[in-house]
């Protein structure tokens, strides 16, 4: 994708990668409704893994398994990559997380909190948003 994204686009990608999740959402929900196609589904995908992790932060086993899912089937389509952002790493990274809380169960969902002060459990780290390597964009200097 040639087009420039917003610099609101990249505060929600730092928010993401920062683990303000809950500020992640509200950036991003206020682009997801004023854009249209192709954007749209792009904003609300990734919105919904900042909530999937921000209901995994709560213990909220539930929404944390719906929303990533949610995020996960709408991000698919820019795979492998879209404004930037390398979206496959995105989805393969959601996909592993959401398998291993859906093994698990909500009975121990308050084992993944480690996760959030940078522990790896079962393997598994918080998802990471990182930029595409193949592209060059100057206005991410917030991705690793």
């Amino acid at each position: 994708m040639t087009e420039e994204m917003p610099i609101e686009f990249w505060q929600g990608i730092e928010q993401f990668n920062s683990q303000d999740f809950y500020a992640c959402h509200d950036t991003l929900e206020a682009l997801w409704m004023e854009s249209g196609e192709p954007n749209q589904r792009f904003y609300q995908g990734i919105l919904q893994i900042a909530v999937a992790l921000y209901h995994l932060s709560n213990q909220n086993w539930r929404g944390a398994v719906i929303l990533l899912g949610e995020g996960i089937n709408r991000l698919s389509y820019y795979q492998p990559s879209y404004a930037g952002i390398a979206v496959k790493d995105l989805v393969g990274q959601s996909a592993k997380l959401l398998n291993t809380l859906q093994q698990a169960g909500p009975e121990v969902v308050a084992n993944f909190l480690p996760l959030f002060v940078g522990t790896e459990v079962a393997g598994l780290q918080l998802p990471y948003i990182l930029k595409d390597q193949t592209t060059v964009d100057t206005s991410s200097n917030y991705l690793r």
